[in-house]
């Protein structure tokens, strides 16, 4: 593989550290982005010259743009910043909801805008956005985080065939559960207070803190397969990452599938 210039968001743990340590280990170079000045030298640490850290929000518009320019061109940008929001569609502060939106969509664009000017100018470049299995199948506890993950596959569906012309490609990547931080210190937890939810909630609570540590997905082996697509001719626009991803969202799918069918009669009746 041709060494590249990576930017990647969120690299001081989980997905996002994965995806550098193997772009750093192919030889290529890596600005990863972090939020704390410990990070920041935790990452510069891992190569003397090809590990690249900065102390970014992406929330902050204006930081992102001045950050793309500072790293100048990217091939691969690889925008991965995100957390989680785990409670009842109910009991979710609409704050809570706006700040998930922040980061998970709009630290994403914001991000994206920034360095698509100049792939446009090169005719050339790969965005990858970390969206989730969440993001093509909804879960029980996590409207919030699905929420914001279907509204940034839906922005990457509508990108994609706006910029093919110009060599670049788009692809969504949809993780299924990996062994992270996600659902410990990248998991933000709703306070519970309606008594109805119990019955429904509690034990996802429980089996998702459960699992944490335990689960299927092995982030090396997801860094892998990232970096096997980057100098495919027609690299995948969705690559699901994970058995248990593509059973989820296979199943979703179908349902969506069968209510086509069920309905097509339906449908078709309010055409003129």
């Amino acid at each position: 593989m041709t060494a590249k210039n990576f930017l990647i968001t969120g690299v001081s743990s989980g997905l996002g550290r994965a995806f550098a340590v193997a772009a750093l280990e192919a030889g290529h170079t890596v600005a990863g982005t972090v939020r704390t000045s410990p990070d920041a030298a935790a990452f510069a640490a891992l190569h003397p010259r090809r590990a690249r850290a900065h102390v970014l929000d992406v929330t902050d518009d204006d930081a992102v743009v001045a950050l793309a320019a500072a790293v100048g061109p990217v091939d691969v940008l690889i925008a991965n910043a995100g957390y989680g929001l785990e409670g009842t569609f109910e009991e979710t502060p609409l704050a809570a909801l706006r700040a998930q939106f922040d980061v998970n969509v709009f630290g994403a664009v914001a991000t994206i805008q920034a360095v698509l000017p100049a792939m446009r100018r090169r005719r050339r470049g790969h965005i990858l956005a970390v969206t989730s299995m969440g993001g093509l199948a909804g879960f029980p506890g996590v409207s919030g985080y699905c929420g914001s993950k279907y509204a940034l596959e839906g922005i990457l569906e509508s990108l994609a065939p706006e910029i093919a012309d110009f060599g670049i490609h788009v692809t969504a990547v949809e993780p299924g559960s990996f062994r992270t931080d996600w659902a410990g210190r990248s998991m933000t937890r709703v306070p519970r207070t309606i008594a109805d939810y119990d019955a429904v909630f509690d034990p996802i609570r429980d089996a998702r803190r459960n699992a944490s540590g335990r689960q299927l997905g092995d982030p090396a082996r997801a860094a892998a397969a990232v970096l096997r697509i980057l100098d495919e001719p027609a690299p995948p626009r969705h690559l699901v990452l994970g058995s248990d991803a593509l059973r989820v969202v296979r199943t979703a799918r179908d349902a969506v599938d069968h209510d086509l069918a069920t309905w097509e009669e339906l449908s078709r009746s309010t055409d003129h």
